[in-house]
């Protein structure tokens, strides 16, 4: 069963036997609680790349015509799992997407360096780092890369079809970052297996915190439930498998 921030923290209170609220900010230290409960479930979502946490990934032009190849990220995604692009040609309806593979800065630059400015065909694009980038601008992207971990650069695009790259041609998915927000009906966004160890996790958190006093019980099922759901096979038969490319890894 879901439970809400208030429903943790007034569990984690009760362990404590401190005063009942009927509301995380009823008292200081109902605050508190609920604060470290948001901070464990940040650091138990961001340690790890959750099945329920894959979604499509956002990106959305730069919107400038001197980075025709650029996109940002949104700044929710943790980790890019692919992206292919619509290459349909000129006069096409059907649409064709194509993969898009990640390339690290130094490969992406080694790959596209050997380009020839003095050719129509390739554009001196100068990124925010200052670096320039030979970008080819009569065929549709086929590796991508990030200096930046935000900006999304793509090494090619075909002025043909667009002046520039379309966010709405984009098919990406990544590994989503949610968050818990300060409220009482805030719900943590996992899967019911793991909503123990974040109980157990914030439980020893807020007694070391708050009372000085570290809580063995707590900790040692925190760090067994931990263990166990990295070890817990996905829930789909192993899930749907994916080339590792990373976000500006």
């Amino acid at each position: 069963m879901a439970k809400t921030l208030l429903n943790i923290t007034q569990e984690i209170l009760s362990e404590m036997d401190s005063d009942e609220v009927n509301s995380i900010s009823d008292t200081v230290e109902s605050e508190q609680v609920a604060n470290i409960v948001i901070t464990s479930y940040r650091d138990m979502m961001s340690n790890r790349n959750w099945p329920h946490q894959r979604s499509a990934a956002v990106m959305t032009a730069r919107g400038d015509s001197n980075y025709p190849t650029h996109m940002i990220l949104s700044d929710d995604v943790k980790e890019l799992i692919s992206v292919r692009y619509n290459k349909a040609t000129v006069g096409e309806t059907q649409k064709r997407y194509g993969d898009v593979s990640y390339k690290s800065p130094d490969n992406f630059l080694a790959y596209t360096n050997p380009r020839n400015n003095d050719n129509s065909n390739v554009e001196v694009v100068s990124d925010d780092s200052g670096i320039d980038l030979l970008i080819v601008n009569d065929a549709h992207p086929t590796y991508y890369t990030s200096f930046d971990d935000t900006n999304v650069i793509f090494d090619s695009y075909h002025n043909g079809v667009d002046s520039s790259l379309q966010a709405s041609k984009v098919q990406a998915l990544g590994y989503i970052l949610s968050e818990l927000t300060f409220s009482d009906t805030a719900t943590p966004t996992m899967p019911d297996e793991a909503l123990s160890a974040l109980i157990e996790e914030s439980k020893s958190r807020a007694q070391l915190k708050l009372r000085q006093f570290q809580d063995v019980k707590s900790e040692g099922e925190a760090s067994r439930q931990q263990r166990w759901l990295s070890r817990k096979a996905w829930k789909t038969n192993g899930g749907v498998e994916y080339p590792n490319y990373g976000k500006g890894r």
